[in-house]
């Protein structure tokens, strides 16, 4: 049986223009540009530049036009709805004077464009080798470039010829063995730079060290002898190389310790990525460039905080689209609109609108990066005084979210991939947040200062006997930090070094 009920309920809901400046503020600087350039070619409406006017920027209320709705040719015979008015809101409102320009920009510096050279890519280089290369025939030919294609941006092929199969046959209509694939790659694996082509590390320090070995004429006999060693080593016990257990090395190689550190000496100076030995590789497909947010300037010990001048675009109603509605005006004057002439107008009033929230989103995104980062200045003033990272206090979002009265998730927004660029180098927004540790004297310390005693501690040790986390642990405490063991294990982690057998030097 079907029942109806009538039933009340609180919900909180975000408004378009709440999720749009949500989505602006997690852009990055070196991203807002292209996420501008993209509502531009979007929005008519919006245009680039500086207004005319000198008005500031508002937000006017259009109680009318807001509740106004297309519903045919009724609604638009109705008396009480007057077009002049319609149109009058947005003439008067004056659509050029949504402008958006800061002075809060960093402008010392003007954006330099920098010439960028054109070079062979990596691929084009081992192609380049391939021309060189005696092919039995065109088949070998289209492998080898198959394989060439296949190859990684740190030199590595990691498909496997089955793979590699799979795509001749479907891409080229060439039907091959596996044989004959792992033949054409021996070859391809003899080309610069040494390593090139390797399936794994293994492989890849192996193919070097080899290659190194045909050239005996230039090498003397301790560096055969070495090298023939390292091969050994790489071939037959690399998984004990790669943990470092020495002594089962010096055990099933019958050598001395010298020795061995000669062999491991030679391996040592093979590229673990061979692509980055090509000298015009510059990897610009996956470099990333960091454009910092904020600017923070020392002025004889004041710090001055501004906004990258890229977060402050001229943005504005384009005029074109006012005069458009003044023309509407002109031409419907003394007579009634027509429902065309007014859905002309409903278009013109959303794209008006979509331009307006938009340049208030980007405004609204200047203010809330500038609190926030305001707050963090404050918060650790002595750091960007001095660039002591032991001056760095412990501050969490919630910490910053109490001063600037914004939400923490807005603060993690905020916080996240953004940059401010100090004297002391450009660092990550993110960095400066950290839990805090006690002292034995009961004084509240960053986590970031701990860590940065740590790795000094570890960079200092004798790596022949590389300390032990718990050895790290007693220091530490020695130095007044109350801290466990498991703790130091955590923050050796997230500092990326490896346990102490992994840091054994010979």
């Amino acid at each position: 049986m079907l029942r109806q009920t009538l039933s009340q309920k609180m919900l909180q809901k975000l408004s378009p223009q709440q999720i749009q400046l949500m989505k602006l503020l997690q852009v990055p600087t070196v991203a807002l540009e292209q996420r501008i350039k993209e509502e531009l070619e979007a929005n008519p409406a919006l245009d680039e530049g500086v207004s005319e006017e000198n008005s500031e920027f508002e937000q006017q209320e259009d109680t009318a036009l807001n509740s106004t709705e297309d519903q045919g040719d009724d609604e638009y015979q109705d008396d009480s709805y007057d077009f002049d008015e319609y149109i009058n809101d947005y003439i008067e409102d004056d659509p050029a004077s949504y402008k958006l320009r800061s002075d809060n920009s960093y402008t010392d510096e003007e954006e330099k464009t920098i010439p960028i050279a054109v070079e062979d890519s990596f691929h084009d280089y081992l192609e380049q080798q391939l021309g060189l290369l005696a092919m039995k025939d065109e088949k070998e030919e289209i492998i080898a470039q198959q394989i060439i294609g296949s190859i990684d941006d740190d030199g590595y092929l990691r498909r496997e010829p089955i793979a590699i199969l799979d795509d001749l046959m479907f891409s080229q209509n060439i039907f091959a063995e596996e044989s004959e694939v792992l033949e054409v790659l021996k070859k391809i694996q003899r080309f610069d730079p040494p390593g090139i082509g390797a399936r794994d590390l293994q492989e890849c320090l192996k193919i070097q060290l080899q290659l190194k070995l045909e050239r005996e004429d230039v090498l003397d006999d301790d560096q055969i002898k070495w090298l023939k060693y390292g091969v050994r080593i790489i071939t037959k016990y690399f998984d004990e190389f790669t943990k470092k257990h020495y002594e089962k090395l010096i055990r099933q190689l019958n050598v001395t310790e010298a020795q061995l550190k000669h062999a491991i000496d030679e391996i040592l100076k093979c590229n673990p990525k061979p692509a980055s030995g090509y000298s015009g590789n510059t990897n610009r497909g996956s470099t990333q460039y960091i454009v910092p947010d904020f600017i923070i300037v020392n002025r004889d010990g004041e710090l001055e905080l501004s906004l990258n001048s890229k977060n402050a675009p001229d943005l504005r109603i384009n005029d074109q689209y006012r005069d458009m509605l003044k023309a509407y005006k002109m031409n419907t004057k003394g007579r009634r609109a027509n429902r065309k002439e007014k859905e002309a107008v409903m278009f013109i009033k959303q794209k008006i609108d979509s331009a307006r929230w938009f340049i208030d989103a980007i405004r609204q995104r200047q203010q809330t990066m500038y609190n926030t980062m305001y707050a963090i200045m404050q918060y650790q003033y002595d750091f960007f005084l001095s660039g002591d990272q032991k001056k760095l206090r412990p501050m969490i979002l919630k910490d910053i979210a109490d001063i600037t009265g914004l939400d923490i998730s807005t603060i993690s927004r905020v916080a996240n991939s953004k940059f401010v660029q100090t004297e002391f180098g450009t660092k990550r927004l993110k960095d400066f947040f950290s839990e805090s540790l006690s002292t034995t004297e009961g004084e509240e310390v960053s986590t970031l200062e701990v860590k940065k005693i740590l790795r000094e501690v570890i960079d200092a040790e004798n790596k022949r006997k590389p300390l032990s986390d718990e050895k790290l642990k007693d220091i530490l405490q020695e130095k007044g930090y109350n801290i466990a063991r498991r703790t130091v294990a955590k923050y050796r982690e997230q500092l990326g070094i490896p346990v102490a057998r992994l840091r054994k030097e010979l």
